[in-house]
């Protein structure tokens, strides 16, 4: 993509953010929003399965824009937890660190497009006690996947992964780091991991982004992110 057009796009999205600033109130709520948690009726939660992968039915309504409420309907909705995303960036370098692992999600892909289900993402994990702090869980798995330790974590966003069927919420923070203690594999093995750690210049990365290379979700998430907040990180 031309320069040109590069910035042109930023500054649409910026133009955009501000637009969305403007629509939030003194609560943080946002105004064009009509409905909220109140305008749902849970009727029925039924379990499927339960396990590291739940699965629940749901029997629920729901209130309409053009009034009353929805008839009765269900809903299936997986819930696996929430998980935390670590964007490590090594702002003296100018790199990132990546990871290739194998993801099974990708292979249905693979088989039908002739991709790869070796993946290249950043370094995640799943929040493994209710109470577990997100922070707490983005410091154990940059070191048990990169080797890394932060110097700094910086709080970038949350959003829901798959609202429309999943219960996940992921967190993204942006870690300071020295690639140059990056390890050269990571992973547990108890958990059957063999993690590729890559330290790679943010322009190849970018690079990779814009011709698909990298197509999972929270990583193309967290680079667009860093695309528009970079330059403000490293005025800090």
């Amino acid at each position: 993509m031309w320069p040109e057009a590069r910035n042109l796009q930023l500054e649409i999205v910026r133009d955009a953010l501000n637009r969305v600033f403007k629509t939030i109130n003194n609560d943080g709520k946002f105004t064009v929003q009509k409905f909220n948690r109140d305008d749902v009726d849970i009727i029925t939660r039924e379990p499927i399965r339960e396990g590291f992968l739940s699965l629940y039915r749901y029997r629920l309504r729901h209130r309409l824009f053009a009034g009353g409420w929805s008839p009765e309907f269900e809903r299936e909705i997986m819930d696996r937890g929430h998980a935390v995303v670590v964007i490590p960036y090594d702002p003296e370098r100018d790199c990132y660190v990546l990871l290739e692992q194998f993801r099974i999600g990708a292979l249905d892909e693979a088989d039908h497009h002739g991709t790869s289900p070796w993946l290249l993402e950043f370094v995640a994990g799943m929040v493994d006690k209710p109470d577990e702090a997100a922070e707490t869980v983005a410091a154990r798995e940059l070191d048990e996947e990169a080797g890394l330790t932060a110097s700094h974590f910086h709080y970038a966003l949350t959003y829901l992964s798959s609202p429309g069927g999943c219960t996940e919420k992921i967190t993204i923070f942006v870690a300071t780091v020295d690639s140059s203690q990056a390890a050269k594999q990571g992973g547990l093995a108890t958990e059957n991991e063999d993690i590729r750690v890559h330290v790679l210049p943010r322009a190849e990365v970018e690079a990779l982004l814009e011709h698909g290379k990298i197509n999972n979700a929270a990583s193309v998430i967290g680079l667009q992110w860093m695309q528009l907040h970079r330059q403000r990180l490293l005025q800090r």
